[in-house]
Formats: structure tokens, C-alpha cells, sequence
């Protein structure tokens, strides 16, 4: 509805939508070509997600202190409002460890919806297009499927969860290297406007419902 009234390219739209409301830009990755976008329309849609990632990894702890929210509070916030993974994990650690291991939870379970929504959107499209599923979702269930079954093991996986988040500030420090001037000119007006309205909408309502307690 945003895109329309905001006259929007309707491909994008539809990735900038599906990219807010499950995992940014793995969703739009998988969605990509079972709507048969080009890559100018997938790099818009990505730029717009990324670029409010960045928001996000700095607004998100500064508010929930504000508002003294607690850590399952804010990891739950954090995990329904953010967009990618590790946008989620950045923020969510910054929080406390308790906001991270909720956070993370909550977002790969949202992670999860990638692949019902695709296969229906290639049905009611009738693409040959394949459905991937996003290797860090299996890639998460094995580590906790070791560390519980293996428990012998703690102290080698305490290291490896220590390089996990050494890497993970790697990682985010690339994706910032990515935005420069030119991208965010390219996003032009109207998709990061929608990408911003969809976002605030949703950190808004979430925030909302969490506070009082309607979500928990």
C-alpha cells in the first residue's frame, strides 16, 4: 500500500516489503528471482535494507536504554524490528547477552518464513524458479545441535562463539564500507522512503506491543 501510494516500482516495492517483514536481504535474495527483478531492482532493494541496518545498529541500544528496556525485551524488539541477521546480532549484543541469545533466536524463527512465502509466491506466479534456503539457518540449528549434544566440548565452543563475534564486527564494518554517496543516490526517493515508512511502522507497533506486554 505504501509503495502504490508512493509510486514506487512495484518489484521493488515487493522486495523493500519482504526484506522488512522477514530477513532483508536473504528474503530478498530468494525472492528476487521468483519475481523475475533485475539487478538494478535487487541492488535498490538491498541498498535501501542495508542502508537502514546501519540506522539500526546505532538507534536501537540508544533507545532501548532510554526507555530501560529489559533484555528480553529489547532482544525481542530487536529480533521483530531489524532487518538482517547480523544487524540484529550487532545490536542486540552491543545490548547485553541475554538480548543476543533471545534476539537470535527470535530471528532466525522469522528467518524461517523465508521459504513457505517463496514457494507461495512462485505458485501464485507459476515460476519454475527453486526456493533456496538460507545456509545460516542450518548453519545455526547444527551449532546448537553440537553444543548440546556434545557438552563435553563447552570450552572449545565458548572460543569459537568469541571469533564468531570477532568476526561479526568484520562483517559489519564491510557492509559499511559498501554505502558511499553514489549508492544512496541510486536508492533515489521513493524506495527508501517506502523502506523507511515500512520500517518505522513496524519498530513502532512492535515497540508497542512489547512494552505493554502483548507480546512476550
Amino acid at each position: 500500500m505504501i509503495g502504490k501510494y508512493l509510486k514506487t516500482n512495484p518489484k521493488v516495492s515487493s522486495l523493500i516489503a519482504f526484506g522488512t517483514a522477514i530477513c532483508g536481504g536473504s528474503a530478498i535474495a530468494a525472492m528476487a528471482p521468483v519475481l523475475k527483478s533485475s539487478d538494478e531492482e535487487t541492488a535498490v532493494s538491498l541498498a535501501t535494507i542495508f542502508t537502514l541496518n546501519s540506522v539500526a545498529l546505532f538507534t536501537f541500544p540508544l533507545i532501548g536504554h532510554y526507555f530501560n528496556l529489559t533484555q528480553s525485551e529489547f532482544g525481542l524488539w530487536a529480533a521483530l524490528a531489524i532487518h538482517d541477521t547480523s544487524s540484529v546480532v550487532g545490536a542486540s549484543a552491543a545490548y547485553g547477552s541475554s538480548a543476543l541469545a533471545l534476539a537470535t533466536t527470535v530471528k532466525l524463527t522469522r528467518a524461517v518464513w523465508i521459504a513457505p512465502i517463496v514457494l507461495g509466491m512462485a505458485w501464485l506466479k507459476e515460476t519454475d524458479s527453486k526456493v533456496k534456503i538460507p545456509l545460516f539457518i542450518i548453519g545455526f540449528i547444527a551449532a546448537a545441535a553440537f553444543r548440546s549434544l556434545l557438552p563435553g566440548f563447552i570450552p572449545f565452543w565458548d572460543n569459537v562463539a568469541l571469533i564468531a563475534k570477532q568476526s561479526l564486527v568484520v562483517t559489519l564494518f564491510l557492509i559499511g564500507a559498501g554505502l558511499s554517496k553514489n549508492v544512496l543516490q541510486d536508492l533515489g526517493v521513493r524506495p527508501l522512503l517506502q523502506g523507511i515508512l515500512l520500517w518505522l511502522l513496524v519498530s513502532f507497533a512492535t515497540f508497542i506491543l512489547i512494552v505493554r506486554g502483548i507480546i512476550n
